[in-house]
């Protein structure tokens, strides 16, 4: 799935469940939310999230590719990967949630080099395999309740740190063609529902992540890294909450 496709899905996710959230303010009445009002009751509340993500490479050429010989094209690749998170959500007013929600993201991403003197079979891939400790911070909107259900949009912004960075194989720059910085700052934007059971609250959501500022690590003495002006980091995640 390309860049684009990526934000369509995501940002039409996002703006059919605000327009949901708009119809849905007004229908206020207690009829049918028995579970919500029993959480309602609560200022603040912890949870777990499970969830999978297809994750990958925005890659922007640098004026070097257009002299270079043997490699015409980069393509990064989206790799599906796992994630788990502690939630901790604070109320603020009637519609809004502050949300803190570390844990850890197991991902795997590649970027392709296309050799312009060869057939475009024979492909030369960089992997790079990560750990990361993520911190996102968000605030989310939700609608009035229906029936024990909430639709809701989320929005905010994301700190990851890969703790696999520091491996021999990653530290190994004589067989790795790419550098990758650590440390990522992105933006988040997703959407969602809740639904309110008995004992917790469960939320499927979709989201899109994809960093602010450039994470490549030039390298000069790699042709591959030398091709490369900038590389962003992107995800697409469904998440699974259980809350409580």
């Amino acid at each position: 799935m390309n860049h684009s496709n990526y934000i369509k899905i995501t940002i039409s996710l996002v703006f059919a469940l605000f327009l949901g959230i708009s119809s849905l303010k007004a229908q206020t009445s207690p009829k049918g939310n028995y579970n919500f009002y029993e959480f309602n009751k609560k200022p603040f509340y912890f949870g777990l999230t499970l969830g999978g993500h297809s994750s990958g490479y925005l890659t922007s050429n640098s004026r070097n590719l257009i002299q270079h010989d043997s490699i015409q094209v980069i393509q990064g690749k989206d790799i599906p990967g796992l994630h788990v998170n502690i939630i901790t959500n604070l109320k603020i007013g009637q519609y809004f949630d502050f949300r803190f929600i570390p844990g850890f993201s197991f991902t795997e991403r590649k970027i392709r080099f296309i050799d312009s003197e060869i057939s475009e079979i024979e492909i030369q891939e960089e992997r790079i395999e990560s750990v990361f400790l993520e911190i996102p911070m968000l605030l989310r909107f939700k609608s009035a309740p229906y029936r024990d259900k909430r639709l809701f949009v989320v929005a905010g912004l994301k700190y990851t740190y890969d703790v696999a960075s520091n491996s021999k194989a990653r530290q190994d720059q004589t067989i790795n063609l790419l550098k990758i910085a650590p440390h990522d700052f992105q933006f988040e934007i997703g959407a969602g529902i809740q639904f309110f059971f008995p004992f917790f609250i469960f939320s499927p959501e979709i989201k899109y992540s994809q960093s602010i500022g450039n994470i490549h690590v030039f390298n000069s003495s790699k042709p591959e890294s030398s091709v490369i002006d900038k590389i962003l980091s992107r995800t697409l995640s469904i998440s699974f909450h259980f809350e409580g």
